[in-house]
């Protein structure tokens, strides 16, 4: 004799078990909130297509001899073990770029994470002008980068105003092609061109520190400086680790500014970065094989300082 398997949900329920079973297995999947699931699975798909599977192929490019074929095109591209590692890392110029690379972190991420929480600090404060200031400073984070790299050229030029106005003051050779000033003056280019974003973020941040705390260090006899230091940079300390990890990832994937500010990476590669170097070994040299291999290394490269950051920022 046949008998119905009645479900434990209610009375009179003949929900089969395997039916329970499946509705289950489902709810676990999507979790309490299936609807957030549906909201965020488009991104989750763009972050696959254009992040997760181009890192991967070229992991899986970087172990291989791979070079460009016609479309449709069979050819054998064997493994090749580390390679390509070995000939990246014995390469000069990649090895500068990284150093390269370097300088510019060394100076690029102190002055964002300083001027951009000073002045976030100030454009929080009921000043005249607030609204001005803020757009200002936002304006050349989201105007192209040609068109501001156009200003900087006709200020920092052999013959640009700034050597005008320094006059015999001005450096020997010029900013642009001294081996030495050329990564230091893409750093401050960097720095002021993405600070309206950082700014916002501490601004954003501002807001969740309690007024409550300032007045308690007022009535304790603190000044603005010590009200700075004791208040404002603990209560935003989440934001500082964001944009250190945020400028660390900037000057990781720099290649605009040194591609048109320094025609290239100069002088004699001075201020080239590894992404400049990729470009170079990938598509006009025809090597994709070593450029993915530059770029598996500038990946974990940036993981390691980014994690490194994130442990001292975020201790007691």
């Amino acid at each position: 004799m046949t008998t119905a398997t009645v479900s434990p949900a209610g009375p009179g329920s003949t929900e089969p078990v395997s039916a329970r079973r499946r509705r289950g297995a489902l709810a676990t999947l999507l979790g309490r909130q299936p609807l957030g699931i549906a909201f965020a699975a488009p991104y989750a798909v763009f972050l696959a297509a254009v992040f997760a599977y181009p890192l991967g192929l070229a992991v899986w490019i970087s172990f291989h001899d791979y070079f460009f074929a016609a479309p449709g095109a069979t050819v054998a591209r064997p493994f090749v073990g580390l390679k390509n590692y070995t000939a990246a890392l014995s390469d000069p110029a990649v090895r500068r770029s990284f150093v390269n690379v370097g300088i510019f972190l060394v100076i690029n991420v102190p002055l964002t994470v300083g001027f951009s929480l000073l002045l976030a600090t100030g454009l929080n404060a009921a000043i005249r002008g607030r609204t001005f200031l803020r757009i200002s400073y936002y304006v050349p984070y989201i105007t192209a980068s040609v068109a501001v790299v156009a200003v900087w050229l006709f200020l920092f030029s052999s013959n640009g105003l700034v050597n005008q106005v320094l006059g015999p003051l001005a450096p020997n050779p010029s900013w642009l092609v001294n081996s030495t000033l050329a990564m230091p003056l893409i750093a401050f280019f960097v720095t002021w061109k993405q600070l309206g974003f950082f700014i916002l973020l501490y601004l954003a941040a501002l807001q969740g520190v309690p007024k409550e705390l300032y007045e308690s260090a007022s009535m304790d006899g603190a000044g603005k400086w010590q009200s700075l230091r004791n208040v404002t940079i603990p209560g935003v300390r989440p934001a500082t680790t964001l944009v250190v990890i945020l400028s660390i990832i900037t000057g990781a994937n720099l290649f605009t500014e040194p591609y048109l500010l320094t025609n290239g990476g100069g002088p004699d590669g001075a201020s080239t970065s590894p992404v400049l170097v990729m470009y170079q070994r990938g598509i006009e040299q025809g090597n994709p094989d070593i450029a993915a291999a530059i770029g598996v290394l500038l990946v974990i490269g940036v993981l390691v300082i980014s994690f490194i950051n994130k442990r001292l920022l975020e201790r007691d």
